[in-house]
């Protein structure tokens, strides 16, 4: 089972690499990173989506507890939360290709942020399904480069 976890770390220098270390030396995979700063500019939040079962992300979550630079470790699998990717893609976008190019882009409500002589950079935010989506729309004119974030996730408002 995929798991979300959302650490947050103090803003320093070398922290990354410590969490990164501490799954990599117990050989599990990082799926997904995203680390940022937060409100607080000597705090960041990363948020990672790791593999494994209940047991598995408890001894994880214990590991990265001890970790001097680490303040809160949360696992938001189970909770209503939002998730989001951040995509650019350059796709290949002759004059005649624009026209249907465009129209894909107003479709899955993305935005053209860079127009050169023979392509267009999009951007796009979105869940992961989203993201593949418009990949797959745009994969027949030729991704000539594409670039994205890992998820980013918050735990909803209580309502």
């Amino acid at each position: 089972m995929k798991h979300t976890l959302a650490v947050l770390v103090e803003n320093q220098p070398g922290v990354l690499s410590h969490v990164a270390g501490l799954f990599a030396r117990r050989g599990y995979n990082i799926e997904s990173l995203a680390v940022g700063e937060t409100e607080d500019s000597s705090i960041s939040r990363i948020t990672l989506v790791v593999e494994g079962d209940e047991k598995v992300i408890e001894q994880v979550s214990k590991q990265l507890n001890k970790q001097v630079e680490v303040i809160k470790v949360n696992d938001i699998t189970n909770d209503e939360i939002v998730v989001r990717q951040l995509l650019l893609l350059k796709v290949a976008a002759d004059l005649a290709a624009r026209q249907e190019i465009m129209q894909i882009v107003e479709i899955f409500r993305c935005r053209i942020v860079d127009i050169g002589k023979r392509s267009l950079i999009v951007e796009a935010t979105g869940d992961e399904e989203k993201i593949q989506a418009i990949i797959k729309s745009l994969r027949p004119f030729g991704i000539q480069e594409l670039v994205r974030t890992g998820n980013v996730a918050m735990v909803r408002g209580v309502k």
